[in-house]
């Protein structure tokens, strides 16, 4: 098949707007998926030398190019770069367990430590997008999820029981952070991605993680000032957050959400996510990954003609792919 990549179908979808064509989308695709696809091994590059990098991002743009994609999905997260950090895994306390660590926390240095990371794999991908393609990502991790790395998630309660105020601190902080982050991105990288995003999952499967109070309070404010940044540089915004978040749905909105992206056939079928947004936002994903990881490929392949037909048909704007992302675990032949 002779395919023209145009970034412009996504644009479509994030205005909400139903696009020429139906574009195709995945939040993260392992590059050991990559590989097994191409013939081709590169995924150890990406912590090599720039040379390598330059190399490793070729081959990561060229998948997406071949697989039929309008955009590229990349982010360097946070989290890699934060100290001692580790406790989003689960398992053990992060860094900051009272005011004390959050006082002599090297939070003015974590600037630094980011972009020295980031900053040659961002030129790289820049310097290997396909014509025709951008990309989409941005700043990896959102408010929550850098919360937890830096606290632990069951010791996070413990926080907001015993010091409010430190609670209240930690999420203005890293707000601050992120908005810090968020500026030198946009002034260096908007001209490339043409869509920018927050993964933060905030829920499970019958509930968010956090009371709704708790995130409209903390969570939800710290957003605002991200969007409104991404908005500053006439891009939109798509939010990935897994779980049952419906709770919070509206607040988000509420702050000029573009797109959302993730979804479990668990927690509700993609259709309840149409009929309750789709007037207002752009939807991505729709086919559960347990689909793609259980089902024969005939099945997957009749079952994707199927839904995906449906879903362009009721929604606006709208983005095919699965409701999560593609981990290595997931079989060649579900995914293709």
């Amino acid at each position: 098949m002779e395919f023209a990549p145009d970034y412009r179908h996504m644009v479509d979808v994030m205005q909400n707007r139903r696009p020429a064509r139906l574009p195709l989308y995945e939040h993260i695709i392992s590059s050991k998926v990559m590989e097994r696809i191409l013939g081709t091994s590169f995924a150890e590059l990406e912590e090599g030398t720039s040379e390598d990098q330059v190399e490793f991002f070729r081959q990561y743009c060229r998948f997406f190019r071949e697989m039929t994609y309008d955009t590229v999905s990349f982010e360097v997260c946070v989290t890699e770069i934060l100290p001692g950090h580790g406790a989003i895994m689960g398992g053990r306390p992060g860094p900051i367990q009272n005011r004390e660590d959050f006082e002599r926390y090297p939070w003015s240095d974590l600037p630094r430590l980011y972009w020295e990371k980031a900053t040659p794999r961002f030129d790289a991908l820049c310097r290997n997008i396909p014509p025709g393609m951008k990309a989409i990502g941005g700043i990896g991790n959102g408010v929550f999820e850098i919360s937890e790395d830096l606290v632990g998630f069951e010791y996070l309660s413990y926080m907001q029981a015993d010091d409010p105020e430190l609670f209240r601190g930690l999420y203005q902080t890293i707000g601050n952070l992120l908005v810090e982050l968020w500026k030198s991105f946009l002034e260096r990288y908007s001209e490339h991605f043409i869509v920018c995003r927050m993964g933060d999952d905030l829920g499970f499967k019958t509930a968010p993680l956090l009371r709704p109070s708790t995130i409209q309070a903390h969570i939800i404010p710290q957003y605002k000032r991200v969007i409104d940044l991404i908005h500053g540089y006439n891009r939109p915004f798509l939010w990935h957050s897994c779980g049952c978040i419906f709770d919070i749905m509206e607040d988000v909105i509420s702050i000029g959400l573009d797109g959302k992206h993730s979804n479990e056939n668990t927690i509700a079928p993609f259709d309840r996510w149409i009929e309750m947004y789709s007037n207002r936002i752009g939807l991505l994903g729709g086919i559960d990954l347990d689909i793609l990881c259980q089902c024969k490929p005939q099945e997957v392949y009749e079952l994707v003609l199927e839904e995906g037909r449906s879903f362009r048909s009721k929604a606006r704007g709208y983005a095919l792919g699965s409701g999560n992302s593609i981990p290595d675990y997931v079989p060649t032949e579900g995914y293709l």
